[in-house]
């Protein structure tokens, strides 16, 4: 990733920053316009990278954009830091979701109580089987293991343009009740229509010769590489007032196994997003059109343009494979458990995603709400959660931070419009892949997680994703709950991690 230069003895943008809370602070463009909000304690401020904030106040400078938020986890990304939230009434802006549309997390929550994997032969058989059914890596797909399903390209025609349907999830072998715990169950075509996705789906086949389509449908079900993962889990409830009623109404089982996966659309979106991005930076050159701040990965299209429909078209089939990988997934997990521990019982609690543009009110008026790394936080009584099983108290935020230190779950508070209803994806990184494969021991990486009684299925967990790279998972939430925006309602503490031990493909 190419870096933004900053000057010497220009001023440090961390100098400039207003707090309004302990969680929560300003930092001013000029005055016409508003400020960017940094969701950050003292001890997160401290560690953001001058040019993350850099990148963020280019960001706010671009054409048609309205607000620019930056969440605890937020790092240099491509285009925007990864960990923040733009908006724009006018302008979709491909680079904020990068090329893992619909990048995503899933929690299924099982009725196994804790001990149940208690000991480490268990466990290995649950990894086992759980391998035989859901590759994992750059490229791999259903062929690479004997227990997967295969998905023809005839059926992944269907569950690109139609989402979890009834009949995709019935051909799947996935429970049809799921698809009411998705943030979104589909995506339609820009102009909310099922026909219009299918023929750009046909031509996209006909006129660009997408011949890794077969191939590409056949990663369904399966993990990427790099900070991708599943993650087996004790769920441990908070006892502050109000979190158990609320763990009980979304089915969370206090001490009990729990498994949390992290994907997105894999290979399918990888060639959409890039198609896209090569595509609009050659329209701009050939217009003359300059790059915002001269970045070309901040190119954008203008809502009602032919680029503009294009790139939501896509991005939606792109998504609805995200949304259809990852139930898949969970119902290959819960057949795993099944085959170990027979009598295992799972439901999925929710999936939600961080990496996705989407069409939603900011004051007053609806606009184009981008999430790089950052997860939607609606709280009780938001309007869109209006007659679903969420409506009473806030939906489930999925969190992820490292296998060491845990994860989380949370739900939103009415503070969290301050931020464009939304809080970050994740822990994120303060090591470079690169920093982290030259500087970590490999031994002192794996020796950790085995202190924790933590394993794994990879020979040598891959350094470049140990919790050494991570910020301090702890100091992370803590901006969130300072900020008023979100509390902890569960933390997931990890038992055993599912990862790629190749290199990474994100």
């Amino acid at each position: 990733m190419r870096e933004i230069m900053v000057e010497k003895n220009t001023t440090i943008f961390k100098d400039l920053l207003v707090e309004e809370n302990d969680g929560l602070s300003t930092l001013s463009v000029n005055c016409d316009m508003s400020p960017i909000v940094v969701v950050a304690n003292r001890t997160i401020r401290e560690q953001l990278d001058e040019q993350c904030l850099a990148q963020a106040m280019t960001a706010r400078l671009a054409p048609g954009i309205s607000h620019v938020v930056l969440n605890p986890d937020a790092h240099l990304g491509y285009g925007v830091p990864v960990g923040s939230v733009l908006a724009s009434p006018t302008h979709i802006y491909p680079g904020p979701v990068g090329v893992d549309i619909k990048c995503s997390m899933s929690l299924l929550q099982t009725n196994l109580p804790s001990d149940a994997l208690g000991d480490i032969k268990t466990r290995r058989a649950v990894i086992k089987s759980i391998c035989q059914r859901i590759p994992t890596g750059a490229g791999r797909g259903s062929k690479s293991v004997p227990k997967s399903r295969h998905v023809d390209e005839w059926l992944g025609f269907e569950l690109c343009t139609q989402g979890a349907s009834k009949n995709v999830l019935r051909k799947l072998g996935i429970p049809h009740t799921w698809s009411h715990r998705c943030e979104d169950v589909s995506h339609r075509a820009w102009d909310g229509s099922l026909g219009t996705l299918e023929a750009r789906l046909q031509r996209l086949l006909r006129d660009y010769k997408m011949s890794r389509f077969p191939a590409q449908m056949n990663q369904l079900g399966s993990y990427g590489g790099g900070n991708h993962f599943g993650e087996c889990e004790v769920v441990q409830v908070s006892d502050k007032a109000g979190c158990q009623e609320i763990a009980r109404h979304w089915g969370l089982k206090d001490g009990h196994i729990a498994f949390l996966s992290h994907c997105g659309s894999r290979g399918f979106g990888h060639t959409l997003a890039s198609r896209q991005f090569k595509y609009l930076k050659s329209r701009f050159k050939k217009t003359g059109r300059g790059f915002p701040g001269g970045d070309s990965e901040l190119v954008f299209a203008e809502h009602g343009s032919d680029e503009a429909v294009d790139y939501l078209n896509d991005m939606a089939l792109a998504a609805n494979f995200a949304t259809v990988n990852h139930l898949l997934i969970n119902q290959l997990v819960l057949e795993a458990f099944q085959q170990v521990v027979p009598g295992t019982v799972g439901e999925l609690i929710y999936f939600i995603s961080h990496n996705i543009v989407r069409h939603e009110q900011v004051d007053g008026r609806t606009q184009w709400v981008h999430r790089k790394g950052a997860t939607r936080a609606l709280p009780a009584g938001h309007p869109e959660l209006m007659r679903t099983e969420f409506e009473s108290t806030g939906h489930p935020i999925l969190l992820p931070g490292n296998p060491r230190d845990g994860s989380a779950v949370m739900v939103a508070l009415p503070g969290a419009q301050r931020s464009l209803f939304s809080v970050n994806h994740g822990a994120g990184r303060v090591m470079s892949r690169r920093k982290a494969k030259a500087t970590l021991d490999q031994h002192s990486v794996d020796c950790e997680l085995l202190d924790h009684d933590i394993i794994s299925n990879c020979h040598k967990y891959p350094k470049d994703e140990s919790p050494a790279v991570y910020k301090n998972f702890n100091e992370v939430l803590a901006s969130v709950r300072q900020a008023g925006l979100a509390e902890v309602i569960a933390r997931l503490q990890a038992r055993f991690v599912i990862k790629d031990g190749a290199e990474p493909d994100d």
